[in-house]
């Protein structure tokens, strides 16, 4: 159904009010181009019979090439590689190479530990149009062997651009104990399918490969059936796919390690990333490169849209068809306005779902290391926000249950009203010299913490002039920082090693 005259005005005037983020480009620079050739039946050179060569040699036969190894020494694991290729045939050539000897080859690798011999190679293969690698000399390459994960037809390369080769072979060690080898069944099943595939439009196509993963990453080691296929195909047919999607998803409180792995999946998939202010950039890294990013989000006292036109613009996209991520900084259902973005979803029959974030309460209590309640004296937690619609105080505020001592409170929001704040606590019974943190960028690198109680906070908070999200904690589980008079700001610890 087509938005009226009324409803396109209305999201023209969501765009135009939009702040618009500055926009980084969408690659970072690369140290080198990972790449992949497709080498079945090809002509592939080796020069050279050491056991280097044999590795190469094993690889490059796995990988479907035809070699052919030109060597007047060939070392034993050659012989019997060539007597019983992993792939592609293994041609030994028991002479000296020479110029000639690239002829018609895609690739050439050379095996020498002789500078000079390892640069007559170069240049005959540059001379030829022919990438090389000469092993171990990368002066003498024009393309690298990267650390492999072979979970074939699904294959990962790895390179640090020939400076850690160590650390590649750590990390694609890494990558091979989380994925199971059941994932290549999947990836081999996506061949299989493609040409079915191919036939739906581009956004059902989108919606089924999305589908796929979720069930190849659900269950590995499941055989994936043909019957999975049908069911999925069969989904992408029947009305309740006929619209797109919305996720609410809770981008944690900055630092990017925190996100999910859930709030991860729903980046990677979404045509249009709908963010606010707060999310950290880092963030919005996971999405893929072709997915629209708009900022809707509050802006602090600059122009920002309001909260009505985020719904109206949620529900026209997912309308057309889109996988839409409300991307919100923390946890969406804690003064995210979640309520009303949902019933605004429920109202227009737009599918949804919610992806829970971590709160600032929890980044901020994990960074200053401490528990937010304990067993013997705080047990109980309460989450308030620093100011309502009109941006004074909330008038319904519940100063007694504030005022206990057996609580911790996370006052999000309070930098407009801190002031005021801090005198009702004080005229509510709250002990001057009760401990009060405030916690600006919880996480991020960029993260400042001043330490004080609820009487000095608010001057303190003024003096040191930082900008960026605040959140305030009050409790005595903050006393250790108070009893060290830590009011300079606090660097976080490096990570552990393990």
């Amino acid at each position: 159904m087509l938005p009226g005259a009324e409803t396109l005005k209305k999201l023209r005037t969501v765009l135009e009010r939009a702040p618009r983020p500055t926009r980084p480009h969408r690659m970072a620079a690369l140290a080198i181009l990972p790449v992949f050739f497709n080498l079945k039946g090809k002509r592939v050179v080796v020069a050279g019979g050491s056991e280097a060569a044999a590795w190469k040699v094993e690889l490059l036969s796995a990988a479907g090439a035809s070699v052919v190894v030109y060597t007047t020494n060939c070392c034993p694991e050659l012989e019997a590689l060539a007597a019983a290729p992993p792939r592609g045939p293994i041609s030994l050539q028991r002479s000296a190479w020479s110029p000639t000897s690239f002829a018609g080859a895609t690739l050439v690798v050379g095996a020498t530990d002789d500078d000079d011999e390892g640069a007559r190679m170069f240049d005959a293969a540059r001379a030829a149009g022919i990438a090389i690698n000469v092993i171990d000399k990368p002066q003498f390459c024009t393309f690298q062997f990267g650390a492999i994960v072979n979970r074939s037809p699904l294959v990962l390369g790895i390179s640090t651009d020939g400076g850690a080769p160590v650390l590649a072979q750590a990390i694609r060690s890494r990558i091979e104990a989380m994925l199971p080898s059941g994932i290549a069944r999947w990836a081999q099943a996506a061949k299989d399918w493609r040409q079915r595939v191919f036939r739906l439009r581009p956004m059902a196509r989108r919606r089924f490969w999305q589908r796929f993963t979720d069930l190849a990453l659900a269950a590995p080691d499941r055989l994936p059936r043909v019957e999975y296929c049908d069911k999925l195909l069969e989904e992408l047919w029947s009305d309740r796919c006929g619209h797109g999607h919305v996720s609410l998803v809770g981008a944690g409180p900055g630092n990017p390690e925190l996100l999910t792995l859930k709030a991860v999946r729903a980046l990677r998939s979404a045509d249009v990333i709908l963010f606010d202010d707060l999310v950290a950039p880092q963030v919005l890294q996971f999405a893929r490169r072709e997915a629209k990013r708009l900022l809707v989000g509050k802006s602090g006292r600059r122009p920002s849209c309001r909260q009505d036109e985020i719904n109206t613009l949620m529900v026209h996209l997912a309308k057309a068809g889109k996988r839409v991520v409300r991307l919100k900084a923390g946890d969406p259902l804690i003064f995210g306005r979640a309520s009303e973005e949902i019933a605004a979803l429920q109202r227009a029959g737009i599918s949804f779902d919610v992806v829970p974030g971590i709160s600032a309460a929890q980044g901020a209590a994990a960074s200053l290391e401490i528990s937010l309640t304990e067993r013997t004296g705080t047990r109980r937690l309460q989450f308030v926000t620093g100011h309502a619609h009109d941006g004074h105080l909330p008038g319904d505020m519940d100063w007694h249950a504030l005022a206990d001592r057996s609580s911790t409170t996370a006052v999000y929001m309070p930098l407009g009203t801190l002031r005021a704040l801090t005198q009702r606590l004080l005229a509510a019974g709250v002990e001057p010299g009760r401990c009060a943190t405030a916690v600006f960028n919880a996480t991020r690198e960029d993260e400042v913490v001043v330490v004080g109680t609820v009487a000095t906070i608010s001057d303190l908070v003024r003096e040191q002039q930082v900008s960026g999200p605040c959140l305030l904690l009050i409790g005595n589980v903050l006393r250790s920082l108070v009893q060290a008079k830590q009011t300079a700001p606090i660097t976080p610890p490096l990570p552990s090693s393990a």
